[in-house]
């Protein structure tokens, strides 16, 4: 089931999430219906703010790489990163919660994370590259993080109409959205 993505502006999107246990009410269901959410949107990664859920759940698939090998795809529960390493790198980020903006976001190429998988098994992982930048992004989400909180005060300000409008819901999305500051017609 797809799943309406929570929009800019949604104060959902500031918290930090709670960690949950695998007595999580219908959690197979709700992983199945955020990877429906994500392939609809034709997104690389969702957390669980996104969809309006305060909680430490997030899902990454980078789909097939230009050979046809498989992609990296993973779900990830109570995720900590333990470690970021490398020299940051610049990559044009987008956000399925901020349709239509996409900034230059800089991010180390490596993670080493600690998480449990949908079956709660314990994994301590070290990813590179494309994956780890989908990995830091989501894992932003979990921790009440959005990339646009990494762009330089200049830029954010250039962006505030745009980021406003988003919040009222004028933006137009091939996805179901929740807009928490719509103005309701009468």
């Amino acid at each position: 089931m797809k799943l309406p993505i929570v929009a800019y502006g949604d104060p959902v999107l500031k918290k930090v999430g709670s960690e949950i246990d695998k007595d999580y009410p219908e959690l197979k269901q709700l992983i199945s219906n955020m990877f429906d959410t994500m392939y609809h949107a034709s997104g690389v990664g969702l957390a669980a703010p996104q969809i309006g859920l305060p909680i430490r759940l997030f899902i990454v698939d980078t789909g097939e790489d230009e050979e046809g090998n498989p992609g990296y795809k993973k779900v990830f529960i109570n995720a900590e990163i333990l470690e970021e390493t490398g020299e940051p790198w610049f990559f044009n980020e987008g956000c399925l919660s901020i349709p239509d903006i996409r900034e230059n976001i800089s991010r180390k190429p490596n993670v080493k994370i600690k998480y449990l998988d949908e079956n709660f098994v314990s994994h301590t992982e070290d990813v590179d590259g494309m994956p780890a930048r989908v990995i830091q992004h989501e894992y932003d989400h979990i921790e009440g993080k959005l990339f646009t909180d990494k762009v330089s005060i200049l830029r954010k300000t250039m962006l505030k109409s745009k980021l406003d409008a988003i919040a009222k819901g004028n933006v137009k999305t091939d996805y179901k959205m929740k807009f928490a500051n719509k103005s309701k017609k009468r």
